[in-house]
């Protein structure tokens, strides 16, 4: 006869684990979309907010100094001096620019609830926007500028609504302008929307449509209008301070595309900013913290298709 095994008879195998399964399905029930409490979308305008930075730096060719001095907490004064360049138009490739010059003075109040900004150019331009917030759910908005050159002076006007899941605007603006869109949430993270616009003189309409998908700080964006552009962008945020996006511009009649790559960074003591496209346009834009209220920019674009080279430099002071 075998011999028993020393030490008595093996112990049982262990009961499975179900800790693992359960954790699953409660992670599971609790991403379960819940549609009569969606969240309140971005307005129509907004949708491609997280990219701007990174695909559409303040770029300028010059010198530029700006100078914001507050008088109270809702009242400050700002002064702009520009001097640079301006390209002329030429019909062709050939980029003709000409030396110029330019003072504004800006007047700004802002409150919770309304907002004014008023400014003044040595060009002969005058430019005025107003906010007012009726209530949580309803503010308006007037733009206008008036300038001295012909059909150069405009008129705006927006009343903006939100709802628990939606977002909806209407425009009204001189010549004979209406245009109205709509945004709405479809589940936690997608948003659809689409906008319509009338332009009386030319006897012009067009329609458009937009999605907004937004994943973990990740944003994807797609507009397609009846003007003949296809746009689509994404903004990937690789951490806090770092993002990146990319963006694709389709125009149907011409058949042109350009596709755009560009980064943003906050580091330490400077924020940049830059991009490069299928035209061979390479950006850059730094805003470097002298002091606090004190920031120096450098501006660089890079055309080497066209010959077309511009730096610019400035300081920014006051918050």
């Amino acid at each position: 006869m075998p011999e028993a095994p020393s030490g008595g008879a093996s112990a049982p195998p262990p009961l499975p684990s179900f800790s693992f399964a359960a954790s699953a399905l409660k992670n599971r029930e609790e991403e379960k979309a819940n549609y009569l409490e969606l969240p309140q979308p971005v307005r129509y305008e907004d949708i491609q907010r997280e990219s701007i930075m990174a695909l559409k730096p303040d770029l300028f060719e010059g010198m530029r100094f700006e100078l914001n001095k507050p008088l109270n907490p809702n009242f400050f004064l700002s002064h702009s001096l520009f001097m640079g360049n301006a390209e002329m138009p030429t019909g062709g490739k050939q980029v003709v620019k000409a030396p110029m010059g330019t003072y504004e003075f800006g007047a700004n109040v802002i409150s919770e609830k309304y907002m004014f900004l008023g400014r003044v150019g040595t060009d002969g331009r005058v430019s005025g926007r107003i906010k007012y917030d009726l209530n949580d759910n309803l503010s308006l908005k007037l733009q206008t500028q008036l300038s001295q050159q012909p059909d150069q002076s405009q008129v705006m006007v927006d009343a903006d609504v939100k709802g628990a899941d939606w977002n909806g605007q209407v425009k009204l603006g001189n010549p004979g302008f209406l245009g109205v869109n709509y945004f709405q949430s479809v589940t936690p993270k997608l948003s659809v929307g689409g906008e319509f616009f009338w332009l009386q003189p030319n006897l012009k309409s067009g329609v458009g449509l937009a999605a907004r998908h937004v994943d973990a700080g990740n944003v994807a964006t797609l507009q397609v209008a009846t003007t003949g552009i296809l746009s689509m962008q994404y903004t990937h945020r690789v951490t806090e301070k770092i993002s990146l996006a990319s963006d694709l511009m389709w125009h149907f009649g011409s058949r042109e595309a350009t596709a755009t790559i560009g980064y943003d960074a906050i580091l330490r003591q400077c924020r940049l900013r830059g991009k490069v496209d299928t035209n061979g346009v390479v950006s850059t834009y730094l805003e470097e913290r002298f002091a606090p209220g004190i920031n120096f920019v450098l501006s660089a674009e890079l055309d080497h298709a066209k010959s077309n080279y511009k730096f610019g430099f400035g300081i920014v002071a006051g918050e």
